[in-house]
């Protein structure tokens, strides 16, 4: 069924297949796009994501003059890349409110020939701050800056190729978001000079960073370093090499479906994604299992399951390195028979909206007594009463998609604007109805 424009209504549901099958991951597909543009020659990705960010992402490098072609049906994108070089010099470019594309273009436009680029999106993207990126490029001469003056989007970029043969050590801050290093790391092969990343303060989201790394590898650029993720050095500056590459399934998406043998009991199993995922938000199921559920982890698959009347109890994690799912366990923690405290997610308030001030206010309709701090939150259901309620979703596409689960066992929820789930799953209520029933 598709979503109303308006509002989807949640029906009280029983999980009623043991399989589900996410999209592909939106960040890894954004970082396969790029690094296709940046190699030299015709790149082949498979299982990509088809939604708003990714297609932001796909526009972009169109725009910037790159061949490139998405076959909706096989989920199959071909990039032609040319060397790190942008054939339009001058382009305006529209990232909507995709942080990736905003952080990751910023960084290597700023590495690119000679020309001119202006980069702006929705109203939230412009007051989601980039200066610490700003600051690194700045660092390394490049011409980066904020036009509005206040360190966010719209922001001119003007290419620069033209560097002298010395070698440079920079300094990032990355404890706002890991997309400032993980943008930064992609386009340091682009220079023309020895580059050494050093890591300034804490480092949010380091799992995004072994991802990058990681595709970076894929695509031919080794990068070596530290064990703590402190520097990273000896990029063995050349090109990105073009390859057929295989996108796995979306682990933040798969988060919603992993929660709901949490919330209505049952079984269910997620193929293509294993203790080896790329991404770390597969340790989702981790709290799971710390919550009640049984979790089998499989050779290519994750299985969780939990017997209805098995108790849930809440827990208290730190999810520094895994802040997407951290709505999907706040929405889990509405059935636990004791408090759930989620801590160190400052970051999380410059998402797509202050996530945590949006996740406290929308469980506080549904009846939970939720205490918000700076930096994290604490549900506890225990002694209130859950009811239904209209869920504000602040265009943010992890609200709705989280806030449906609590209506599958609580009547009376409905979700406002819907489709924002377009930003990272355009389908997720069919599938979300695919794998349940109403009672």
């Amino acid at each position: 069924m598709t979503a109303p424009v308006s509002a989807y209504n949640v029906r009280v549901s029983r999980l009623s297949s043991s399989h589900a099958t996410p999209p592909g991951s939106k960040s890894i597909t954004n970082r396969a796009l790029l690094l296709a543009a940046l190699a030299q020659g015709e790149t082949t990705l498979t299982g990509a994501l088809d939604a708003e960010d990714t297609r932001i992402m796909f526009d972009a490098l169109r725009t910037l003059g790159l061949e490139a072609r998405f076959d909706v049906d096989s989920r199959v994108i071909r990039v032609v890349g040319q060397g790190g070089f942008f054939p339009n010099k001058e382009a305006e470019l529209y990232v909507g409110n995709s942080g990736t594309t905003a952080r990751f273009l910023t960084a290597a436009l700023a590495f690119a020939e000679e020309g001119g680029y202006r980069l702006d999106g929705k109203q939230r993207m412009r007051e989601r701050p980039i200066g610490d990126l700003l600051a690194a490029l700045k660092s390394l001469d490049r011409d980066v800056v904020s036009l509005l003056g206040n360190d966010c989007p719209p922001l001119g970029i003007r290419g620069k190729r033209n560097d002298d043969a010395s070698s440079r050590t920079i300094r990032i801050a990355a404890d706002v978001s890991s997309q400032f290093l993980s943008g930064l790391l992609m386009a340091a092969p682009l220079a023309r000079r020895e580059l050494t990343i050093e890591i300034d303060g804490p480092l949010a989201s380091r799992p995004y960073v072994a991802m990058t790394l990681d595709v970076m590898r894929s695509f031919g650029v080794q990068v070596e370093a530290d064990s703590e993720f402190r520097k990273f050095y000896n990029f063995h500056v050349g090109r990105y090499e073009a390859r057929e590459y295989a996108i796995e399934p979306d682990a933040s998406a798969a988060s919603y479906f992993f929660a709901l043998p949490a919330i209505l009991g049952g079984r269910i199993t997620i193929e293509n994604l294993s203790r080896n995922a790329l991404q770390g938000d597969v340790g989702f199921v981790d709290y799971l299992e710390k919550m009640g559920c049984d979790v089998e982890w499989g050779a290519n698959s994750i299985t969780v399951a939990r017997e209805g009347n098995a108790p849930l109890h809440g827990v208290d994690v730190d999810l520094n390195e895994t802040p997407d799912v951290a709505q999907t366990l706040g929405v889990v923690a509405l059935f636990a028979d004791s408090p759930t405290s989620i801590r160190n997610v400052a970051n999380m308030r410059v998402k797509e909206t202050d996530r945590l001030a949006a996740l406290t206010t929308e469980l506080r309709k549904l009846g939970a007594e939720v205490d918000e701090w700076a930096d994290g939150l604490t549900v506890d259901p225990t002694n209130r009463t859950l009811r239904g309620a209209s869920i504000a979703t602040y265009d943010d596409h992890r609200m709705a998609m989280s806030f449906a689960l609590a209506g599958l066992r609580i009547p009376d929820v409905v979700i406002e604007n819907p489709f924002c789930v377009a930003k990272t799953y355009p389908n997720y209520f069919e599938d979300l109805e695919r794998v349940t029933e109403p009672v």
